[in-house]
This record gives C-alpha cells, sequence and structure tokens, in this order.
C-alpha cells in the first residue's frame, strides 16, 4: 500500500532529515508522524522526536486500529520518554489513546506533556461532532489530561483521502483538562499556541481532598492486570453473603 511505498529507514529517511533541518533553522523541538521502515521488512506507524540537535527518538505506535493491522507490525520499543531542555515527553499515535493505561504508565514516568500526531477520521462515525462542534477524541484528550493531570497536544490531520474524511480538531489542553487552544476548525491548517508550566503537571495533588498518585490502589491494580479478579469485586458478587448492607 501506499503508506508501505512510503516507509523510510531512521535515521537516514528524507523526510526525518527534512524535520531536522527545520528544527535547527528554527530551534525548536517537534513531533511528527511517518511510516518507519525497521529491520527485517517491518513498516512500523511511528513518530519521531527531533529538536534543534538533530533525531531524539522515535516511538512505534503500539495499538494498531482496523486496516493498519495488514501494513504496520505492532510497537515493540515501549513507552519511551524524552527530556527536553524544559521538561518531559511522551508520545501516542491516534487509536493509542484509547487505552488509558498507556497514558497513565507515561505520567507515571513523569512526562509534562503528551504528544499525539493523529489521523481522527470520519470512519464509522455518522454524526462525528456534537452540539459544541467537538469530536469525541476532542473529550477523550480531555479525559486524559485531567485524569493524569499532564498537558495533551493533539495534532490532527484534515482534508480527505479517497473516501475518508479527517476530523481536524486539533488542540491543547492543561493538566486540568481546560482547553489552552482549539479544537480547530474542521479545515484549519496552521499552527496552536500554548504556554506551559511543567510544574502544573508535575503537582499531582489534589488539596486536601486527596492526591492523584498517592490515592491509587495499586494492590488492586496489580492483580486486574495479572487477569485476577479484583478483591473487592469478588466480595461483592458472592451469593452466598447473606449479611445485609445498608
Amino acid at each position: 500500500g501506499a503508506a508501505a511505498e512510503a516507509a523510510e529507514p531512521v535515521p537516514g529517511g528524507p523526510g526525518i532529515q527534512a524535520w531536522c533541518r527545520a528544527a535547527a533553522r528554527h530551534r525548536l523541538h517537534l513531533v511528527a508522524g511517518f511510516a518507519e521502515r525497521g529491520p527485517a521488512g517491518r513498516v512500523y506507524n511511528s513518530a519521531a522526536v527531533i529538536g534543534p540537535g538533530g533525531l531524539l527518538g522515535v516511538y512505534r505506535k503500539l495499538h494498531l486500529f482496523d486496516w493498519e493491522r495488514r501494513v504496520f507490525h505492532p510497537g515493540d520499543g515501549g513507552l519511551p520518554v524524552f527530556d527536553l531542555p524544559w521538561g518531559r515527553i511522551g508520545v501516542q499515535i491516534c487509536y493509542d489513546l484509547r487505552f488509558v493505561e498507556a497514558a497513565r504508565l507515561l505520567a507515571l514516568a513523569g512526562i509534562h506533556v503528551l504528544c499525539v500526531p493523529t489521523t481522527w477520521t470520519d470512519l464509522y462515525k455518522p454524526q462525528p461532532f456534537d452540539e459544541r462542534g467537538w469530536s469525541m477524541a476532542n473529550y477523550l484528550a480531555q479525559a486524559h489530561a485531567y485524569i493524569n493531570r499532564i498537558y495533551v497536544a493533539c495534532a490532527n490531520r484534515t482534508g480527505r483521502e479517497g473516501d475518508v474524511g479527517y476530523l481536524g480538531g486539533s488542540l491543547i489542553l492543561s493538566p486540568q483538562g481546560r482547553v489552552l487552544a482549539g479544537p480547530a476548525p474542521r479545515d484549519f491548517q496552521g499552527v496552536l499556541v500554548a504556554d506551559v508550566d511543567p510544574a502544573a503537571a508535575g503537582d499531582k495533588s489534589l488539596g486536601p481532598e486527596g492526591d492523584l498518585w498517592a490515592d491509587r490502589r495499586t494492590d488492586v491494580y496489580r492483580l486486574c492486570l495479572a487477569g485476577q479478579p479484583a478483591p473487592a469485586a469478588a466480595a461483592a458478587y458472592n451469593p452466598n453473603n447473606k449479611e445485609e448492607t445498608g
């Protein structure tokens, strides 16, 4: 397919090299999605993290959606984090955002910003926007920002490719889930800008009512991830338990 034909190696591919030149020229950091030509002929849905000094690393998409499984190999590089001069970032790609575990692991690894290059589409969505002009993907990104107390920056495509329409809706969210920029209109092509305070994303305190990290029940989560029933859930549904509850 076209994605496989466009795949390029790291770090010598033409797209990577062009981004490296742009980052050096403008003295900035960027995260950009591309099809990566890996070893043994494998093709990955990847994102490059690039700074003024060149390529910092690559994230390979973990969760493949629908037709992607026929083209791409599942990501095998884990969930890397990247330390920039002003803070730490993590990367997810499109469908990855539907899996709360991945974003939480990145948050636990200390990221301040989750960068999400994405292709939110109108596939299987008869009504892709609500009365506010938001798609469900916008709300999903907002939820990740809020429940993990991190900044989330999503950059989506616009226009059409064949029968697929892209939703636009790029946005930047604060650790409180507030919109700092966007969601951009469906046909918007441009740049969204917002200020980031790493300390705001590093503080997981909820004030007197609790702490987002300290209050986690890792004893229960560990059992669930291992495929075992959570003790509280098992006790709650016990037909032999005749005790009444208030």
